[in-house]
């Protein structure tokens, strides 16, 4: 330890290194349930690309493992500290450094807040589509590092989709420059593509050139509610069947409903047992809500209201995302599941979820970006009682078993941490497992870069 200290306060300057053991503690988890984390021996907050190679040297002279964080509002547990690991907040490197309206493009550090470059790029009549739940507190590292998505990801797609080049410090300090600047470009292997998602198992992000698009009009959007979570869904494939493009299309079922309306008072109607909210950002919005309204009325629809303006919009996508908070509160300790199916086995999915709360004698909500198949069910628990918990986790794993066997992945947008361990290899089968571990030993051969995740 002190060796270690030693060699670390050669090249940082004092405040970036915490020692405190009431401060470091602070830094040992994400938001994941049920997922192990350690002790650190020293938190280290950089504020430079030269500080963050020293700190990888020193890991790797005196083999000591190395966890990179940002926000820390992961699900998976995969910004948990190990025993003795040095954590490295990234959280410092702050600056946007660059945004060309031109190239559309912005160059940014790791601990940028999503929504800070979202309003920056915004004042210049550009748009970042990634947009996550907690996009007022997560960071741009952390959103590349889990491969975010978010509520718009149905017409823009996902945070990888978004990332033209990076700039990565490796375990051994190096320093790696990745992707391009440019519209196109194909030199090489993508590996800009291979660190999108490896959850800081390959390097350490220190910069990211980020692919931009012209400003959207304002959404307006519509609210459906249905009499089954399956004519809900049917209606989603009905959307997405005669071609429509929406800008946001997320699903909410009952329970969800319920528990927003307690928490916000926003008036949802609680008599529903799905609420689906589809919104458009075309130059005419109010005709493709009417074209997606009679869709909904064929499906079964009991009630279609489309917004009257932006103002009323923004009251419902603020509904929506109140989800996660809203179940929060339902019981004292909640899992998030992140199952993606098919769109064409969404309603599956949901009755499957349903069918499994009752077995397990547990509340379970179900929010979902539904024009992705990506659904979000909640497992809400009392964590002071054993068997409740041991269900809530037992029910866990039986969604992911679910959404495997409809044809998805067990993880959408999340990642894998700690939480999906077991479930990605059950995915990724022994030959992908063998060859993604053979690809981390290539790019960390040591061991050392957020070890025990993953894999």
């Amino acid at each position: 330890m002190d060796a270690l200290l030693e060699r670390l306060r050669a090249g940082l300057p004092a405040e970036a290194l915490i020692t405190d053991p009431d401060v470091t503690a602070s830094y040992a988890h994400d938001m994941a349930s049920f997922c192990d984390a350690g002790t650190p021996a020293v938190v280290v907050l950089p504020r430079s690309v030269e500080e963050v190679q020293h700190v990888m040297r020193t890991a790797t002279a005196l083999r000591v493992p190395v966890v990179p964080q940002g926000a820390r509002t992961g699900l998976s547990g995969a910004a948990n500290a190990s025993d003795g690991c040095i954590v490295l907040s990234l959280v410092k490197m702050d600056r946007i450094l660059e945004i060309s309206p031109v190239d559309r493009i912005a160059v940014v550090e790791p601990g940028v807040v999503n929504a800070t470059l979202s309003r920056a790029v915004g004042e210049l009549g550009l748009y970042y589509p990634p947009d996550p739940s907690s996009w007022e507190m997560c960071t741009i590292g952390g959103n590349i590092g889990t491969a975010s998505g978010g509520l718009c990801c149905v017409k823009y797609g996902v945070t990888a989709e978004y990332v033209l080049g990076l700039e990565v410090v490796l375990a051994d300090g190096r320093l790696l420059n990745t992707g391009r600047r440019t519209a196109k470009g194909v030199a090489g292997y993508d590996l800009t593509r291979l660190f999108v998602g490896s959850e800081g198992s390959l390097g350490i992000v220190v910069k990211a050139v980020l692919a931009l698009r012209p400003r959207p009009p304002r959404q307006l959007v519509l609210a459906a509610g249905f009499p089954s979570a399956a004519a809900a869904c049917d209606a989603v494939c009905r959307i997405m069947e005669r071609g429509h493009t929406p800008s946001l299309l997320e699903l909410m079922d009952r329970t969800t409903v319920r528990a927003v309306n307690a928490m916000a008072s926003m008036g949802l109607p609680e008599s529903t047992e799905a609420l689906l909210l589809c919104a458009f950002d075309t130059p005419d919005p109010a005709a493709d809500l009417a074209a997606v309204g009679e869709l909904c009325k064929a499906s079964g629809a009991t009630e279609v209201v489309p917004a009257d303006d932006v103002a009323e919009s923004e009251l419902l996508l603020q509904a929506r995302r109140s989800a996660l908070p809203a179940l929060e509160t339902v019981k004292s300790a909640t899992m998030i599941d992140d199952v993606c199916v098919p769109r064409s086995r969404l309603g599956a999915m949901i009755e499957g979820t349903a069918a499994i709360a009752e077995k397990f004698g547990l509340t379970i909500g179900v929010c979902a970006h539904a024009g992705d198949g990506n659904t979000h069910p909640v497992v809400c628990f009392d964590h002071t009682d054993p068997d409740e918990s041991r269900r809530a986790r037992a029910s866990f794993d039986e969604i992911m078993a679910l959404g495997l066997e409809l044809g998805g992945t067990i993880t959408g947008e999340h990642g894998v941490g700690v939480l999906k361990k077991e479930w990605l290899a059950r995915e990724l089968g022994e030959v992908g497992l063998e060859l993604q571990r053979g690809i981390k030993s290539a790019f960390d051969p040591l061991g050392l870069l957020n070890p025990g995740k993953l894999f």
